[in-house]
């Protein structure tokens, strides 16, 4: 038999079709006893990764006893989804709950599976009566700057009038020159034209941290959630600061520190759950390919970036289980420029020589791939491949050159999942009251 027909008949022989009932079954087993279970995209505009996704994460939740899920998304507007699915009865529903993701790209996460989700979340905590003991949703990402000054300010004037006047003067720095924009103010301080803000919001998160023990004793439960969405509001204006510095210095550099910062986010909120549930929390993060699997097996490592997938499995090992998605062709909801309409675009079949074609000719359909232990395609797959990721902008016209990469699958995940033939996200309608623009946060890459 030929080298390559061989390779074809191991794959298919190891690959468990999706229609299969129990093909699913096999990786939330894998899953279900993790501490950090990483589930990514392919892409940030299609429904199957989002609905597949969605799928296990319930499972884990539901059966395995999962306590959260934190995603590729500004914390605050992440958050008020998490007060909608704890049972926040100010939000009338989901699609409210969703309402505070306006920026581009808004069908990211204000789209139909989300929605869904979040509403199954709600339902299923409706059944829960401890409230610590509820399943939470979080954003992780530090591109909030305005809403996360103004989220700490609001938190102050309730328990702190005092030091609220004290925050509006550390951030004030931040309108000098007129830089308030956390783009312009990145560039403003490259220039020389600002001097930056390091030092008063960096002020302002010790601030905030040393009165820790004065504001949780005031009303139990409540209060400890809300000086903690505040406290990590303060941490994201702090990073934030220091990326939109570096942004337009190095890519690399901006890079490290948004993975390094949603990865301190992450163990952050698991040390706050297991304050309140009393033992280690189980949590599912949900975030682009190119963020939840391994950088080391990718160009990513080699260009000396790290990201999620590599510093949770190098600090957790085996207790990380890392998920990919794949595709073949289809459509996909991108835009063609920054700042752009979502477009319902047409994905080129992937190009010869991708792990995408070779799993769209070795399976001809949607199957899990089970990459852990498995010395079979350890053997056959471990040889660096093409790999495609489509972020928020899709440029079919030099797709080689912007949308794919090399890297090492058996390394880079512990499971793919490919779905040959794809359909683009649906959007819900656009929400009242947009707020005022910022760069969004994967600018210029769409990661």
């Amino acid at each position: 038999m030929h080298a390559h027909e061989h390779l074809l008949a191991e794959i298919r022989s190891e690959a468990l079709p999706l229609e299969a009932a129990a093909s699913l079954d096999r990786l939330v087993a894998m899953a279900a006893d993790a501490r950090f279970v990483l589930i990514g995209e392919a892409t940030h505009g299609t429904d199957e990764f989002y609905s597949v996704r969605a799928e296990i994460t319930q499972r884990l939740i539901r059966d395995h006893g999962f306590a959260a899920v934190a995603a590729e998304a500004d914390w605050p507007d992440a958050y008020r989804v998490n007060r909608y699915v704890r049972g926040d009865a100010a939000i009338r529903d989901a699609d409210d709950a969703l309402s505070h993701f306006q920026r581009f790209p808004a069908w990211m996460w204000r789209n139909t599976v989300v929605r869904d989700f979040a509403e199954w979340l709600r339902g299923y905590n409706d059944g829960i009566a401890l409230p610590a003991l509820k399943a939470g949703f979080y954003g992780l990402d530090l591109y909030s700057l305005e809403a996360s000054i103004a989220a700490v300010v609001a938190y102050l004037d309730k328990v702190d009038p005092r030091a609220a006047t004290l925050a509006r003067e550390h951030y004030a720095c931040f309108d000098l020159g007129n830089t308030r924009n956390a783009q312009q103010y990145g560039y403003a301080t490259m220039l020389g034209a600002s001097p930056g803000c390091e030092e008063e919001v960096l002020a302002q998160l010790l601030s905030l941290r040393r009165k820790r023990y004065e504001y949780l004793t005031r009303d139990g439960f409540a209060a400890g959630e809300a000086y903690y969405c505040a406290e990590q509001n303060a941490a994201v204006v702090h990073n934030a600061e220091r990326y939109y510095r570096t942004m337009f210095t190095g890519h690399v550099s901006s890079w490290n520190l948004r993975d390094r910062h949603m990865v301190s986010t992450l163990y952050g909120l698991a040390d706050h759950l297991h304050v309140q549930r009393g033992e280690p929390p189980k949590i599912v993060v949900w975030a682009h390919n190119s963020h939840v699997g391994d950088a080391r097996a990718t160009e990513m490592g080699q260009r000396g970036e790290w990201n999620i997938g590599s510093l949770v499995r190098e600090a957790h090992g085996r207790s990380a289980v890392l998920v990919g998605f794949s595709t073949h062709a289809g459509s996909v909801r991108a835009a063609s420029e920054w700042d752009g309409p979502g477009e319902v675009k047409t994905v080129r079949p992937a190009l010869q020589g991708s792990y995408e074609a070779l799993f769209h000719e070795a399976l001809g359909g949607d199957a899990l791939v089970l990459l852990r232990d498995n010395e079979v395609l350890y053997r056959h797959l471990g040889l660096s491949r093409l790999q495609r990721a489509i972020g928020v902008l899709y440029l079919p016209q030099t797709e080689r050159q912007s949308h794919y990469f090399f890297a090492q699958l058996p390394e880079q995940f512990d499971a793919l999942i490919h779905i040959d033939q794809t359909r683009a996200l649906l959007p819900l309608a656009p929400a009242a009251q947009a707020p005022e623009e910022e760069v969004f946060e994967t600018y210029p890459t769409g990661f």
